[in-house]
């Protein structure tokens, strides 16, 4: 968490771009495959909110000092 504090809202942005399409990827490309790491897609989502959370955060702060 921490290292999101530090980064940009454009990084984050684009963080948030590359964990959605790996969550993607981790939808549709195992499809048929049974050896499946199922931790991987709910550590995607997480690393998504948590982005999230951070942005909207943000926005927040700007919105109360105006």
């Amino acid at each position: 968490m921490t290292d999101m504090t530090k980064q940009s809202t454009e990084d984050l942005k684009k963080n948030i771009a590359e964990k959605r399409a790996a969550l993607r990827t981790f939808r549709f490309g195992g499809a048929g495959s049974r050896t499946r790491n199922v931790r991987e897609g709910r550590n995607l989502r997480k690393e998504v909110a948590r982005a999230l959370t951070e942005i909207r955060k943000r926005e927040t702060a700007t919105n109360k000092k105006v």
